[in-house]
């Protein structure tokens, strides 16, 4: 190709161009308003121009008449009460049931007990590497009262509560030699516990 073709062949390539470019400003101007006769613009007229509050308000007090659920659960929703049942529901209300108090739990442990000169009756509790020792109808740990003292077992009590609670006596596991005899164990029999006095 010649240097006087690719001039012509640029020549033809801007006149496209500029043809393109009018066409196109002449469609946008076009739709976006109306020109006067004499050249002027003027906006389009618009049919009520002005905020329908009215239909906003009535949009506000719709209210929804449809079965309401969970879209993330596939299980439908209980079937709304009758009115026979809201009826019942107020003559007979459902009174909440409390649950039950936790069992009582004593942080000591019973491993004997004793009888002194006078008749009373002191028991031996371990708590940690602290030894309480209580005489029957005496409070410990600032929360207890030992109400009565068994064969095998305490009664105690909680004083904020007044619930009771059996302490069974662990005897402690045999130490030296197995074939010692009950004389190696002074536990052996539960009811002479350590300090008993016969």
């Amino acid at each position: 190709m010649t240097r006087r073709s690719q001039l012509y062949l640029l020549a033809a390539l801007a006149v496209v161009l500029v043809v393109v470019y009018f066409m196109n400003r002449n469609s946008v101007s076009s739709g976006s308003g109306v020109l006067a006769a004499d050249g002027a613009f003027q906006p389009l007229a618009v049919h009520e121009p002005q905020l329908r509050l009215d239909l906003l308000d009535n949009l506000t007090k719709l209210k929804y008449s449809g079965t309401h659920r969970d879209i993330f659960s596939a299980v439908p929703p209980p079937p709304e009460p009758t009115a026979a049942e809201i009826a019942a529901r107020k003559l007979y209300p459902t009174v909440p049931v409390k649950p039950p108090d936790p069992p009582l739990t004593i942080p000591a442990q019973l491993y004997g007990y004793a009888t002194s000169q006078s008749g009373g009756h002191v028991a031996f509790f371990t708590n940690g590497d602290d030894v309480l020792v209580v005489p029957e109808g005496d409070t410990f740990l600032s929360r207890f009262r030992l109400t009565h003292i068994g064969v095998d077992s305490a009664d105690v009590m909680e004083i904020s509560t007044g619930r009771h609670a059996i302490v069974p006596m662990l005897l402690p596991a045999p130490t030296g030699d197995a074939g010692a005899g009950p004389a190696a164990n002074p536990m052996a029999n539960p009811g002479a516990g350590p300090g008993t006095q016969q």
